[in-house]
């Protein structure tokens, strides 16, 4: 698929979005999109294969919670091949990112967006949730296809400041996955999102600490 096809793609599912990017930013989606196509042939960043749906599936999808991002630094665990932790630091250049992978080939990737893309507000951190000590913790967690909400709040729980939130994405609504939420955690709200030219539904839930009965 020739970049322009891309764009397109790209320009119309931001106009259905109602989101409004510079062309620069743009680009940097565009040339994020291509290094991962690239990298993606020889270290498995991602499931996603199929050049015409890459724009949706990947960065429209990481784009869909947008609205939900209000701190000015942001953990996203199970980075993996940087959705939606990259697409999210280019459309918010003021704000901080740092991205979990115990994985290192693909924290070798991400360090590689960073350099490529010139990606000042990025860190990227090799390593397991369990085994990460923040000089302080996070205000939002973001969370895709990365584990069940049980171990995501279980690993990741130090991490999370006290009034902090879990931004989970997450396929069909995971009612199994939710009802299994140990004890005194809850999902304050659900949102099911829109990606233009994806199938399938998309949820975001947002968990937080239960408050405490009095």
């Amino acid at each position: 698929m020739s970049y322009p096809q891309w764009q397109r793609q790209l320009e119309s599912g931001l106009a259905d979005m109602d989101l409004s990017l510079s062309d620069s930013q743009q680009q940097q989606l565009l040339a994020f999109l291509a290094l991962l196509n690239k990298w993606n042939k020889a270290y498995n960043l991602t499931a996603v294969r199929d050049e015409r749906v890459m724009v949706s599936r990947q960065l429209l999808d990481s784009l869909s919670i947008v609205p939900w991002i209000s701190t000015d630094h942001l953990l996203d665990v199970g980075a993996g091949g940087g959705l939606p932790g990259i697409p999210l630091a280019i459309v918010f250049p003021e704000k901080r990112f740092t991205l979990l992978d115990s994985n290192g080939k693909k924290t070798r990737f991400l360090n590689q967006c960073v350099l490529e893309l010139g990606l000042d507000n990025v860190e990227v951190i090799h390593g397991r949730a369990e085994d990460c000590q923040p000089e302080q913790p996070f205000d939002q967690i973001s969370s895709r296809a990365f584990t069940a909400l049980e171990n995501l709040v279980t690993w990741c729980e130090p991490l999370l400041a006290e009034n902090g939130e879990f931004l989970a994405m997450k396929g069909q609504y995971p009612d199994d996955e939710v009802s299994a939420l140990p004890a005194g955690w809850q999902v304050e709200s659900s949102q099911a999102l829109t990606v233009p030219g994806a199938d399938g539904e998309r949820h975001l839930l947002v968990v937080r600490r239960a408050p405490l009965s009095r």
